[in-house]
């Protein structure tokens, strides 16, 4: 097993759940975190906890994203108007990484940062190869000319077990999505509850 798929199946057995839906996920077997004490570890969790857990689920879910780099992403989403849970989990769909993993031009999120680093993808026509590049509405994204015809692209694509959200508008026959607008929370199609609200109760301790 790569490193990639350990880190992601070791995300999914650590909070106990499917977070990206993945019919290979272990979780579907098991449902205990990971270790030989993984089924002791079923206590009820106290208000700390539960806050954490909402956090490191939301953060696992963006491909294990940094704490630092988390952290400065809700520090946006709060100085801007409005709900701050709201504010943030659009900044985190606006990542470029997050937009060719929502188009289907990747199986799963940590294969899109690592295909926007290795330069497959364009954003309104120039070159992006940092997965955090912050969208805006209207831009378009396109995997380049001499990606398109790789297998793994292909086979995303086809892929059944997820559809494209309505706030992208992807053509995966020219290989193109257009970014149409900042969804709100529940306009994502995560595979189970996030709760974002518990996010800015656990930073604003």
């Amino acid at each position: 097993m790569s490193k990639r798929e350990s880190s992601k199946h070791k995300i999914d057995r650590r909070m106990g759940e499917n977070i990206w839906g993945r019919p290979k996920s272990p979780v579907n077997r098991r449902e205990y975190g990971p270790g030989q004490h993984g089924q002791r570890r079923k206590g009820k969790l106290s208000d700390f906890g539960v806050q954490l857990r909402a956090k490191q689920k939301l953060k696992g879910y963006y491909g294990e994203l940094r704490e630092k780099q988390f952290l400065a992403i809700f520090e946006e989403a709060n100085r801007r108007k409005g709900d701050t849970g709201e504010n943030l989990v659009g900044l985190l769909e606006s990542r470029l990484d997050a937009i060719v993993y929502r188009a289907k031009f990747v199986p799963t999120v940590f294969a899109a940062r690592q295909f926007v680093n290795h330069g497959h993808v364009t954003v309104n026509g120039v070159k992006v190869n940092v997965g955090s590049y912050r969208c805006k509405p209207g831009d378009v994204i396109e995997v380049r000319e001499r990606s398109k015809q790789l297998a793994s692209v292909i086979e995303a694509t086809q892929l059944a077990e997820r559809d494209v959200p309505d706030y992208i508008d992807a053509d995966h026959h020219k290989m193109t999505a257009t970014f149409v607008r900042v969804p709100a929370l529940a306009d994502i199609p995560y595979a189970v509850i996030m709760e974002p609200n518990l996010v800015v109760e656990f930073y604003s301790r």
